[in-house]
């Protein structure tokens, strides 16, 4: 195999080709590809590949795309976290299937219509994790999932893209993903129609640059985030950790809500060292339970994240805003009002240790009383990998003085009742209009 001669052999061979037949070559997948990234053999529905950053995930996604093309396959689904991240990746990416077939069999691509169409007369419609119902009724033969592990709605979506997945008779999927120790993740893994392959960013060092390795790699090596993103480990829970991912339960709507706050947990710089600043939409339903409706933390001036609560707080018709003062003392009231003065506002301190604070909360997880509107990937993952005693990370605080304030106002924090829900009907409760 020439891919395995010595460097100085392989230039060789390649200087010996003519130009046409270097074009043919350089779009040769089965001859670029490793072994890991050509298409399994023998039975399987899914094709799960679990890999971190920078394996080569996109590229092995598209080209099996690429080869069911060219076996004929005539509707392919395309499902990304976003349209945008479809877009961005799957189709305009570097490695995306505008950029992998050779001159004159490119795809058209055509946003307006969410549609890929391909020299052989195939489409691929692209879909959102966003919005699970787009997959309603749509039916395929094929499809590629992108990072399925940070999908809105990861279990419905999957789960409407597989009704639909029934046409042809051989109806397979190629998921893409880097692993998180969600639910969806860790069925389909032990499925025996589930083919897994399991790789390392390492696996793809030839292909990466220095400055990759020595900025991102190794910033991260050792830790358990590199865990996750260069070894792509499905971790298990923190020892010690208050949350754990099995408490998160997830739903596609809220019911009436009769009261919605805005935490905000501000840095208190500005640079590139600066924290996030903590931005966390909570509600609580007419029926008691809690709710994680929006995640709008960011990186940004004060001014910047001023306006990014008060768009919260608009968007979702909330009724007040939270923040903290320990760190920013009046400074966050000030910036609010100087945007909008009649914004509802109140200051919050902590007079006790974080612990303390977040455990009612946590009680509130464990009794089923919180739940999530759609997956909040950082959030969560902050959430479950925070140890007391430590720096308590900013979304984490921002969602704890968000619940504060709405159990508190009801009554439910401190007050010695048991407001735990009752068997299977809870999820179903919790999600009535």
């Amino acid at each position: 195999m020439i891919a395995s001669l010595p460097e100085k052999e392989r230039n060789k061979f390649y200087d010996q080709l003519t130009e046409a037949e270097a074009k043919v070559l350089a779009y040769d997948w089965d001859f670029w590809a490793r072994p890991d990234q050509k298409i399994p053999e023998g039975d399987w529905i899914k094709w799960m590949i679990l890999a971190g950053r920078g394996w080569g995930k996109t590229r092995t996604g598209a080209e099996t795309v690429r080869q069911w093309v060219e076996k004929g396959v005539k509707r392919i689904a395309l499902v990304a976290e976003t349209p945008a991240d479809a877009r961005d990746a799957m189709i305009e990416g570097e490695s995306g299937l505008l950029n992998i077939f050779p001159p004159g069999q490119e795809p058209h691509y055509e946003p307006s219509k969410r549609r890929v169409t391909f020299y052989t007369g195939a489409t691929a419609i692209i879909y959102s994790g966003y919005k699970p119902d787009q997959l309603r009724g749509p039916q395929h033969e094929k499809a590629w999932c992108d990072e399925l592990a940070s999908w809105k709605y990861p279990q419905d979506t999957w789960d409407n893209l597989m009704f639909g997945l029934r046409l042809g008779d051989d109806p397979q999927a190629v998921i893409t993903t880097t692993p998180r120790p969600i639910p969806v993740i860790k069925k389909l893994v032990e499925e025996d129609d589930c083919k897994v392959t399991k790789g390392t960013t390492y696996d793809n060092r030839g292909n990466l640059t220095k400055v990759f390795f020595n900025q991102i790699v190794e910033r991260y090596e050792g830790t358990r985030k590199g865990r996750q993103e260069i070894y792509a480990e499905i971790l298990s829970n923190v020892p010690g950790a208050l949350w754990n991912y099995d408490l998160f339960e997830y739903i596609d709507k809220c019911p009436p809500l009769s009261r919605i706050v805005v935490g905000v947990d501000p840095a208190t710089t500005n640079n590139s060292d600066s924290d996030e600043t903590g931005i966390i939409v909570a509600g609580i339903g007419i029926n008691g339970y809690g709710y994680i409706i929006d995640d709008r933390s960011l990186k940004a001036s004060p001014n910047a994240w001023a306006k990014q609560a008060i768009a919260g707080y608009k968007a979702h018709d909330g009724d007040r805003i939270v923040g903290e003062v320990n760190q920013g003392g009046d400074m966050v009231e000030t910036i609010i009002r100087s945007h909008d003065r009649h914004i509802p506002y109140k200051s919050v301190r902590a007079t006790r240790g974080k612990q303390i604070r977040a455990e009612p909360i946590v009680a509130l997880y464990e009794q089923g009383k919180i739940f999530h509107l759609g997956q909040f990937p950082t959030l969560e993952d902050q959430l479950c990998t925070w140890e007391p005693g430590k720096t308590s990370p900013d979304r984490m605080d921002a969602l704890v003085w968000a619940l504060t304030e709405l159990f508190q106002n009801a009554g439910k924090i401190g007050s010695g009742k048991d407001f735990s829900a009752v068997g299977s009907t809870r999820a179903k409760e919790a999600s009535q209009w």
